[in-house]
């Protein structure tokens, strides 16, 4: 066994466990919450878990840089000066003043990226308790979604049951634990005659659970990983847009058998108020970097009226740290790309990361706050993968059949023990 796997033993562990507590634990808590099972004994849920995981993931993760000094890649120091950078504009601001809320609200968003961070990094998906479970739980999530929906939209409020509506969380919530878990299980499915039924299963489950964001992110998805597995990528491509032609060929009549739904209005965002509100609020924050292009200007909206796009990070960390957030995302990615996705080894590890890196750039351009969980997921998915390529030579970086095994060594090697000259 190679002694500088990547993440193996309670280091592993501790990672599934957060990984599992703060996604599907998050959506099952929320779902027992909205049926009146339980009260609301943890308020809004990720919060206080994260605050409990922190400390644990922390220890573990430190353990393993001091066992293995390669642990610590990069990609950790390049999302750690950038989580340093921002809590000292924070921690500026705050003692200048700044809205109380906002600075709450940015600090949460720091402990929320570091955990996922932690949790990303000492997991591996890949492993075969981590893909049932993941699997598992999707599917769980799916039913739930299914079992509960009204009008062909899945939200529990209006249900009435919970003891404590105000804690319940929006469909935000359950699709972002969604679409993590979706991530990581798909990633690691090497079979398209599963990888398609998952698909078609994401799709319906997030349509019904009114995420646009998500909704789009996951069909962003689909090309980037199949172009990746598939041997025939012309093959592949022509068979991808013959698909996206037939659909649109025959909208009307796709429209005609789906239920009223907000995630519709992608198709037409002119109709859509949140994208019109998310325009104007685009706009107030190009007109506030007009006026502050250097530093920003921290915390000058109203608590929530955030810009929904990267250039929240340039209005309240300024033009550097605007680049700071996209360099580390767009930097690792594009020798990633060009040394990863069209060898012939298909690896897990990589288009995990590789896809996370996308749909995150695709969300923070057109729809997520600069303190999307996804930038933490992505960058402990990219260190990852290096990590495993460059110290973990014999860790196996796919998933698929066991190497065959062999009752004797010259069955496995006839040339071994022969006499060579």
């Amino acid at each position: 066994m190679n002694p500088i796997a990547r993440c193996g033993g309670r280091e592993q562990w501790v990672g599934m466990l957060g990984f599992f507590a703060l996604f599907p634990g998050f959506f099952f808590y929320h779902t027992a919450l909205g049926l009146g099972k339980i009260p609301a004994v943890l308020g809004g849920y990720f919060a206080p878990v994260s605050l409990l995981l922190l400390p644990l993931l922390f220890f573990f993760y430190a353990g393993k840089v001091r066992q293995d000094r390669n642990y610590l890649g990069k990609t950790d120091v390049a999302f750690f000066l950038y989580l340093a950078y921002f809590a000292l504009i924070v921690g500026i601001n705050a003692l200048a003043g700044a809205k109380l809320a906002i600075v709450t609200n940015h600090l949460l968003g720091i402990m929320f990226m570091l955990n996922v961070f932690f949790v990303f990094r000492m997991s591996a998906p890949g492993e075969r308790r981590f893909r049932l479970m993941a699997l598992g739980s999707l599917l769980a999530m799916s039913a739930i979604v299914f079992a509960y929906a009204v009008d062909g939209a899945f939200y529990l409020a209006p249900l009435g049951n919970a003891r404590n509506p105000e804690s319940l969380a929006s469909y935000q919530g359950f699709s972002r634990s969604y679409l993590f878990t979706f991530a990581v299980a798909i990633a690691c499915t090497r079979a398209l005659s599963l990888r398609v039924p998952l698909y078609c299963l994401a799709a319906s489950t997030l349509f019904i659970n009114t995420a646009r964001s998500e909704f789009a992110a996951m069909l962003f998805m689909i090309p980037i990983i199949e172009l990746y597995f598939t041997r025939h990528k012309v093959l592949m491509a022509t068979v991808l847009l013959f698909l996206v032609l037939m659909m649109y060929s025959n909208l009307a009549q796709i429209l005609s058998a789906l239920p009223s739904n907000r995630v519709l209005e992608l198709l037409d965002l002119s109709h859509s108020t949140s994208a019109n509100t998310r325009h104007h609020l685009s706009t107030y924050a190009l007109n506030s970097i007009a006026q502050f292009p250097v530093f920003g200007d921290y915390a000058s909206y109203s608590p929530g009226m955030y810009s929904h796009n990267v250039l929240s990070a340039w209005v309240d960390t300024g033009i550097f740290g605007f680049l700071f957030v996209l360099g580390i995302l767009i930097v690792p990615a594009v020798p990633l790309f060009f040394k990863g996705y069209f060898t012939r080894a298909r690896s897990g590890d990589f288009i995990l990361a590789f896809s996370l890196c996308c749909i995150t750039v695709l969300l923070l351009i057109t729809s997520h706050y600069f303190t999307d969980m996804l930038i933490g997921a992505t960058m402990a998915a990219f260190s990852s993968y290096r990590y495993g390529m460059t110290h973990a030579h014999h860790r196996t970086s796919d998933i698929g059949p066991s190497a065959p095994r062999h009752p004797h060594l010259r069955q496995a090697m006839p040339g071994a023990g022969t006499a060579r000259i």
